[in-house]
């Protein structure tokens, strides 16, 4: 694996803190951390526009973070953005412990997916560059975590990793940091009503 996809995948990790603080420095706090998300948010996007509307702090911030920009996000908002909002919708919308799970399924999953279809994959999927290795490092990694999460509902754990690595894998034009933790949301939240 290349060192600017590592370093990437390391900036990915650490957003597990969004996850941590909302559940165990805010307890839950749901006010609180959509301030905070808000005011991360909004700082973001001004950040993004400046530098995609002004040459000389695009340049400047290409020097810094180019190294683990993908091509696409030279010219368009990059995945920190797409993560921040889809942290919000998570905050918003979905039960606490399935806002805090499927926040930390997009750093888990989406790392560990990457970091294994890299280096050990092999079988790549037809329709886009993920391998089946990434899949199940994905799936494994979540479902461990899910269990943890979900004590006592094992179930909801497993609908969980299956919904993440279904969104990981599913090739679709919408970011991951997106596609993931809302659609496993989205699944969790159904699930535990049948549950």
């Amino acid at each position: 694996m290349k060192k600017p996809e590592l370093a990437r995948k390391a900036i990915h990790i650490s957003s597990i803190l969004l996850p941590i603080y909302y559940r165990y420095v805010f307890n839950y706090d749901k006010k609180l951390m959509i301030l905070v998300l808000s005011g991360l948010t909004l700082s973001t996007l001004v950040i993004e526009l400046f530098r995609l509307e002004n040459k000389n702090f695009h340049r400047y911030f290409h020097l810094l973070f180019g190294v683990v920009l993908r091509k696409h996000e030279s010219y368009e908002f990059t995945g920190a953005t797409y993560l921040l909002v889809s942290a919000m919708i998570c905050v918003s919308f979905f039960p606490a412990d399935i806002a805090f799970a499927s926040m930390a399924f997009l750093a888990i999953g989406d790392t560990a997916a990457a970091l294994v279809g890299m280096s050990f994959g092999k079988r790549k999927y037809i329709s886009n560059n993920k391998t089946i290795e990434g899949t199940i490092a994905c799936f494994v990694s979540t479902f461990i975590f899910g269990l943890w999460v979900f004590k006592e509902y094992a179930v909801l754990a497993l609908i969980g990793a299956i919904a993440v690595s279904i969104a990981e894998t599913v090739n679709i034009r919408i970011d991951d940091n997106v596609k993931i933790p809302i659609f496993s949301g989205i699944v969790m939240s159904i699930a535990m009503m049948v549950i």
